[in-house]
């Protein structure tokens, strides 16, 4: 087990209504805290996704654990070589290495609170797909940035037969 040595000696403290907001419905990201201002501990975020709208693609991270707290709603999840529906109060670790997705369930929405620790800055990556969304950058810059932000793209014929699939039951 290793431990994690943090950088920083005073308390973060984020207000709602002072952190970015990225994107709009029926995807919104809030930047919470990244890496950097953690001293390297964790970053978090918030997403709310309306009417079954679609997380990140399949994806996994090299160097950093994740975890999904649902604070309201339900979502799907992928992880690993399974399918699973989380909601209200449920939590979702995904280790590191292991591809995973997020989604609100069909016709659902999901409020999210994710945290990865440790802490890589991944804010500069979520403006990136800001701009790949506004039509600033191409969606095959985010080739040359997987490994900055530890963000690595995957396939999972599982998840696209799942999400096209409609409702999965909790569990």
């Amino acid at each position: 087990m290793s431990l994690i040595v943090t950088a920083f000696d005073e308390s973060v403290i984020v207000r709602s209504i002072e952190a970015e907001t990225i994107g709009r419905a029926p995807v919104t990201l809030q930047l919470l805290a990244d890496g950097s201002s953690t001293g390297g501990a964790l970053s978090t975020k918030r997403v709310t996704l309306l009417d079954g709208a679609n997380g990140p693609a399949p994806h996994r991270h090299a160097r950093s654990v994740e975890m999904f707290y649902l604070l309201d709603g339900i979502a799907q999840f992928l992880s690993g070589d399974r399918v699973v529906t989380a909601q209200r109060g449920d939590l979702v670790v995904v280790p590191s290495g292991m591809d995973h997705a997020f989604a609100a369930a069909p016709g659902e929405d999901a409020d999210i609170l994710i945290v990865a620790t440790p802490g890589i800055d991944r804010f500069e990556y979520f403006r990136h797909m800001e701009r790949i969304a506004k039509g600033e950058l191409p969606r095959e810059s985010l080739m040359d940035v997987q490994e900055l932000y530890d963000t690595y793209f995957t396939h999972s014929d599982l998840w696209n037969r799942a999400r096209l699939s409609g409702w999965m039951r909790p569990g």
